[in-house]
This record gives structure tokens, sequence and C-alpha cells, in this order.
């Protein structure tokens, strides 16, 4: 498993995490900003007057409401990354890192915009009547370019499973096993059958389960938000603080956290900010495609809601949660994983200034540090040899190593360059940084709740994340139609379904990475796309204009 992530993270560093990625899709955004003068803002209002239905007409074509469709699509963003990934960009990059999750939402709402009003207007009818719209129809019936939209189609299903299935379930069955002692594979097997029975309804059995799920799930996750930040009131204000302060020189140090560049922060921020609201990355107008509308421009307006609902607010929340409550520093006892492991030559002390210095350049890949390679000797599960631990980037204490019967270990392990490779004769438990959905789990603990704002996460994340996978199986499902006609889309959803049972069990850390390396291969082709339709846009929106203004000269 170690290796299989050396390799995938060899792959994701050069695209979802390095920073020209992060600076095409901030560009992208930042440009469509300006050609368009600030659509986000302007129409914000109106794009609420829409989404009411306010405008709509009984007659128009499609096979969901603009509200179904809103939140069909909300239920393919508000999952794992608005509990899990917020969690994951501050363990990564610090506080800052929150601020270019925000960042990449503000522009992202012009470009949820664009992309949702393109792909609408070149939708089509599959062969059983069903709406089909999505990047690859303006790539092939616009852009003449059948080969992109082919790629694209194709990157949808492979993300599919990155972004929809794995990383939700993951979380899921692990936010429930440290909570409630499930087993993963229970769970998962479980919510698989479930899963395989909402969406081999499609999309209308789909959109009646989302249009309740998706705001009950909303009010949920807000109420014990909001109880965790007034609980720690006396620490709105510094974190609030921590956020802004840091956004361009890094974060320094403290508690166990070992320190984050600006480089670090930027790159995670932007990243984890996609994965959460999905701007950019074409999934989206999929779901919105399928609205009953004779109006791109207006089903635009409704994705503009998008990533302000998303980003700006849940994962504000949940930034706030974490950063308050003071647990995002702080060490927790945890099970290691491997793959989040480094097993170091010498012994450091996050105490220390010029330890700190050099841990903080080992983790962010500016200097390389001596690694241990040999036996550890570990009698009644304390590890004899002088040396330290990396887990969860810091450094890890009260380390004991435990056999397959939960006993502690007594023997030697082998360790190679750092690494020790997970096998049938122990692991490793201790105190470290924890991330993900154990870390906002923990935060939402220090409320008036105490151990009971477990629950509010675990149930949460059950609903955010089987609601992003269902919508991800209807993304995943249009795409194997475009390629392969509708005789394929069963196979796939079976496939589909098998996978996220699968993925409940296996290691976050892969499936993380997987999900970096997903997003910007089917990003990329569509900011390619909507950038050479550019002119495009601006005549649809101004011709939507025009009419509204003479059907509704009101407003």
């Amino acid at each position: 498993m170690h290796s299989i992530n050396e390799f995938l993270a060899g792959i994701e560093q050069y695209l979802g995490g390095s920073q020209w990625f992060t600076l095409v899709l901030l560009g992208t955004g930042l440009f469509f900003t300006i050609y368009l003068k600030f659509p986000q803002i302007r129409f914000f209002g109106h794009a609420l007057k829409v989404v009411r239905g306010k405008y709509d007409k009984a007659d128009e074509t499609g096979d969901t409401s603009h509200f179904q469709a809103l939140t069909t699509a909300l239920s393919g963003t508000v999952g794992t990354g608005n509990i899990a990934g917020v969690a994951f960009a501050i363990y990564l990059g610090g506080p800052a890192a929150l601020f270019w999750m925000l960042m990449t939402a503000l522009v992202g709402m012009t470009t949820k915009f664009v992309e949702v009003s393109l792909s609408h207007k070149y939708r089509e009818k599959d062969e059983q009547g069903f709406i089909s719209g999505g990047p690859m129809y303006y790539m092939k019936n616009k852009l003449k370019m059948p080969w992109l939209a082919a790629f694209f189609a194709a990157m949808t299903i492979v993300s599919s499973f990155g972004t929809g299935s794995l990383p939700q379930i993951n979380s899921i069955s692990s936010s429930l096993h440290s909570t409630f002692g499930i087993e993963k594979m229970l769970s998962g097997g479980i919510l698989a059958i479930l899963l395989a029975i909402v969406i081999l309804g499609g999309i209308k059995r789909i959109a009646k389960v989302t249009e309740k799920l998706v705001p009950a799930m909303a009010i949920i996750y807000f109420v014990g938000a909001i109880a965790v930040i007034f609980y720690n009131y006396q620490n709105i204000i510094p974190a609030i603080e921590s956020i802004f302060s840091s956004v361009f020189t890094g974060t320094a140090a403290t508690g166990g956290f070992l320190g984050a560049g600006f480089a670090y922060a930027f790159n995670r921020g932007v990243n984890r900010g996609l994965f959460s609201n999905e701007a950019g990355q074409g999934s989206a107008p999929i779901a919105h495609a399928a609205a009953r509308t004779e109006e791109p421009v207006s089903e635009g307006m409704v994705a503009i809601l998008e990533p302000f609902i998303d980003t700006i607010i849940i994962c504000s929340l949940t930034g706030l949660v974490i950063l308050s409550s003071g647990v995002w520093n702080e060490k927790f006892s945890n099970q290691f994983q491997s793959t989040d492991m480094s097993i170091m030559a010498d012994v450091y002390d996050d105490a220390n200034k010029d330890d700190q210095s050099k841990l903080f350049n080992f983790l962010n890949g500016r200097k390389e540090l001596p690694l241990f390679t040999g036996e550890l000797l570990v009698e009644n599960g304390k590890i004899q040899n002088k040396l330290s631990i990396i887990h969860a980037r810091s450094i890890a204490e009260n380390i004991l190593v435990y056999n397959t019967q939960d006993s502690l270990f007594t023997g030697n392990i082998n360790v190679n360059n750092g690494v020790y490779y997970e096998n049938s004769e122990a692991y490793f438990k201790g105190e470290s940084l924890i991330h993900s959905a154990p870390l906002t789990a923990e935060a939402f603990t220090r409320s008036y709740l105490g151990d009971w704002g477990r629950w509010i996460v675990s149930i949460g994340l059950l609903l955010f994340a089987f609601s992003t996978a269902i919508a991800w199986a209807y993304y995943g499902g249009r795409s194997v139609t475009y390629l392969f006609g509708a005789k394929g889309v069963f196979p796939y959803r079976i496939i589909y379904c098998i996978g996220f049972f699968i993925a409940s069990f296996a290691d976050t850390t892969i499936i993380w990475t997987l999900s970096g390396i997903t997003i910007a291969l089917m990003a990329l082709p569509n900011l390619l796309g909507i950038l050479l339709l550019r002119k495009d846009m601006k005549n649809t929106l101004n011709t939507y204009w025009t009419k509204f203004k003479s059907e509704y000269p009101n407003g």
C-alpha cells in the first residue's frame, strides 16, 4: 500500500497538488469574474428568485425542477469535503488553507455559472428520452472536438470513483468506527445496498431523495457547528485572525503542528476547495442539465448558489469549529496508518526551535533528513531504539506496538528507509495529530454536547457523503451513456456499488491522493472548453437579459 501511495502521490504532485493547476483553476474563475463583470455578486439576488421557481413555466423541457437540480448538484458537492476535507486542508496547511478554500469558492461561483450555462445550452435527449448534458456535449456540439468530449467523459467515470464513491464511504466508515465501534466492512455493506436501491431508480428517484436529504443534513450540521462555536466563543476572534494573519506567510509551528509554508497552504486550500465545491471540475453541469427550463442562463444562475452554500457557508462553519475548539494542533491517541508514518533515524523534540525548523523543511519538501533502516527492537510494546516517529506530520508520542490479538508486541520489525510495511504481525498506536473526519469529530466534542458531538459529525457525514455518492453515480452514468449508450449504465452502477463497498475498509491516504488526481484530469478539459467558448457565454448572457426584461419588465 505504501508503494502504491508513493506512486500516486508522485503523479498527484504534478496535477491536483501542483501550483500550476491551482493557478489555472483560480485564473479561469478570475478571468470570467472580470469578463462577465462579477456575476456572482450582480446576479445573486436574481438566482434566489430563480431557484424559488418565480419564473418557472410548466411546459418547459427537463426532468427536474430548478430546486431539485440544485439539491442534486449540492448533494454531489456537500460531502466529505465539508467535514473531512476542511479538516484535511487545515491539518496540511494550517488556518491559512481555509482562506484559500473560501477564495476558490468566491471565484468558483462564476466558474459554476459559466460551465452550467454552456452545458445546459448544448444538452441532448438520450435514446430513452432522458435529458443528457454536461461539458462533453458542448465540446462535441459546439467546439466540434469529440476527442476532448470523450476524454472528459472517461475522466468523469474515473472521477466518479475517485471523488464520488471511494472517499465518501471511506470517511463514513471511519467515522462510524471511531464513534460507535461499527466494523467498517459492515457499514460499507449496508450502505452499498442502500446506494444500489437509490441509484438504480434513475434521476427522478435520485432527485426525490436529494431534495429531502440535502436540507435535512444541512440543518443538523449547522445546529451542531453553532453549538461548538458559541461554546468556545472566546476563541472566535483569535480563530478568524489565524485564518487571515498567515495567508501570505504560512503558519508557524504551534502545539503539535510543525508549520506549513505559503505555497503548501495555498495549494492545499485551493485543492480542497475544489474537492468541496467542484467549481470548474465539470460535474455539477451534468445534474443541472436535467432542469426544466429553456433558458440555459437561468440554470447557470441557480449554480451560482452552490459554492456559496457549500464552501462559503458550510466549510467556513467547519473551519471555525476546528480552529475555535483548538483541536487542530493537539495530539490525540490513535492507531497509526503506515502511509502517514516516517520512522526517523534521529531523535527530535517539537518543543526545540532547531528541531522544529528541520522538521518543517522536511515535511515541506525543502530538506532531507536521515530515515531509519534496520530492525525496530520492541519489548512489551515499547520501541527500544533511540529514534523519533513522524505520524500525521507530527512527532508521535507514547507509542506502543500491538500484535494482531491486540496484545503488546515483542519482537523485531523490519524498516526500510523510514517505511514500516504493514504486515500480519504488528501495528502502532500513540499520540499524534489527526486529520480528516476524526479531527472534525473531536472538535465537535468541545461543546455543550460533549461526546454526543461525535454523533452530529457521524450522522452529518453519513448523510453528506452518502448523498454525494448518489449524485456522482448519476454523473458517471451520464458519461457512460455518452460513451457507450444506455446499455452500459446498469453494469457501471453495479461496479460503482462494489467499489463503494471495498473503499469502506481501504487506506484513507491512498483514497485522498487518488481524488486529487481525478479532480485535475476532469477539470483541465472543462476549463479549456469554457475559455474557448467565452464569447458564446457573453452573447448567451446578453440574449437572456434582453428576453428577460421584455417578459418581466418589473423583474
